[in-house]
């Protein structure tokens, strides 16, 4: 495997990791890896982003099938903080799904009511993606 495909999957898996429960630093990853080759800079985006998104869809499915092994009731206080944000403001929240220690579980949280697949890849995506390109935006 060449480099920059080596740098690309470094990126995904560390947006990835970043995304879950897992503590990561996408961000540090990433502006290392720009600064080393800006002329990837847009390919470099787009697998941190993915690997963020498909982290936060890692949590969202954890929360569909939780959803039918434990009871709401269950959860621990910012679990049902997370599931009051997520039934009162719907799948748009999940914009927010980028937040430390907030984003993980809005993903969980909107898995567990059923918000469907397609408005949560939808606003996780845009969300991870925007974060990232302002970020970006500030070298």
């Amino acid at each position: 495997m060449s480099d920059a495909t080596l740098s690309l999957l470094a990126i995904f898996g560390s947006g990835f990791l970043a995304s879950t429960l897992l503590p990561g630093g996408s961000e540090a990853a990433l502006l290392y890896a720009v600064n080393q080759q800006p002329e990837r800079t847009a390919a470099l985006w787009l697998a941190a982003t993915s690997g963020n998104m498909l982290g936060g869809l890692s949590s969202w499915l954890l929360g569909f099938w939780l959803r039918h092994r434990f009871p709401a009731r269950s959860l621990d206080r910012s679990g049902q903080r997370a599931l009051a944000r997520v039934q009162r403001y719907g799948a748009p929240v999940l914009l927010l799904s980028w937040l430390p220690l907030v984003g993980d579980p809005l993903c969980l949280a909107a898995g567990w009511l059923g918000i469907r697949l397609t408005p949560a890849t939808l606003y996780i995506g845009l969300g991870k993606g925007i974060r990232y390109a302002l970020l970006l935006s500030l070298i």
